[in-house]
């Protein structure tokens, strides 16, 4: 097997970017400059904002299919690809995540359902079409440096107005879960950035500032699973995202997922998703 089938690849925002964001028009298919077919990354967000057409992509390993209005949130870590889609009509806009707080990215990661439908009848769907528009018109015209922030400002207006659509959705009683919420969110993110040396839930407790048993009830009343269960998830994810884009052995992955036993590694991967690891590569790649 040729390894250069399958090594992921990672693309960076399109050089007609400017100061970070750029939009395009889904009909406009001449646009594309990589191959969006094949699997891939982007160290940038994209937002899209499907007005009609039909749509199949993968995300992660997971299958998003849809044919209404629709946003749809890739974010940088996250692996794609468009397997199928037929009249497409609407906008992706590709941002720089140095533009949006963390707190923004935060809530649109771990609160937006992907895919996000919508209701043509609705206003967040009028809206969003306004500003869509709006800064498609802003990036054809002649730039100059308050053009170019006025796109970032409507690009912030834009997740904003998604971003209370969401918390508008939620059932929250303010002051004790929004701390919850804090505390479950802040956890997710550090266990995608340390699965590979921070194996105990003491370590993300301590981060946090919080004892591990508050960390755990906290995470589980909100998620349903314990600490630990996501710190694996979170390794097995990256041994995944390894098996299929890479031809290392199972010892070499069960390393890079932080894992020293690669029996015990076997094991786990098994437990989680029904597979050995060599049966997933099967699966999924040969």
């Amino acid at each position: 097997m040729n390894n250069q089938n399958h090594i992921i690849k990672q693309f960076e925002i399109s050089p007609l970017a400017k100061a970070g964001i750029i939009i395009v028009n889904m009909e406009d298919r001449e646009v594309e400059e990589h191959d969006i077919s094949k699997p891939h990354r982007d160290n940038h967000c994209q937002l899209m904002l499907a007005l009609d057409g039909t749509f199949k992509l993968n995300i992660d390993f997971e299958n998003v299919e849809f044919s209404q209005p629709t946003l749809l949130c890739v974010f940088p870590e996250q692996v794609h690809h468009i397997t199928e889609v037929k009249n497409p009509k609407g906008w992706i806009i590709s941002f720089d995540t140095a533009l949006v707080s963390k707190e923004m990215l935060l809530l649109l990661e771990n609160k937006i359902n992907n895919p996000f439908l919508l209701q043509k009848e609705s206003n967040l769907y009028r809206h969003l079409n306004i500003l869509m528009d709006l800064i498609e018109k802003l990036q054809t015209e002649n730039s100059n440096k308050y053009t170019q922030k006025s796109i970032q400002s409507l690009l912030n207006g834009l997740l904003s107005l998604i971003a209370g659509e969401i918390v508008s959705n939620l059932n929250i009683d303010k002051e004790k879960e929004n701390r919850g919420m804090i505390i479950k969110e802040t956890f997710v993110k550090l266990a995608k950035e340390h699965f590979k040396t921070w194996k105990q839930p003491g370590q993300y407790a301590s981060a946090l500032s919080i004892s591990t048993a508050h960390l755990n009830d906290t995470v589980k009343s909100l998620t349903g699973s314990p600490v630990s269960v996501h710190i694996q998830q979170a390794s097995i994810m990256e041994a995944k995202r390894l098996l299929y884009f890479t031809d290392k052995n199972v010892k070499e992955i069960a390393y890079e997922a932080g894992y020293d036993e690669p029996v015990y590694f076997g094991k786990l991967f098994k437990k989680i998703t029904n597979l050995t690891p060599l049966e997933f590569r099967k699966k999924f790649r040969d």
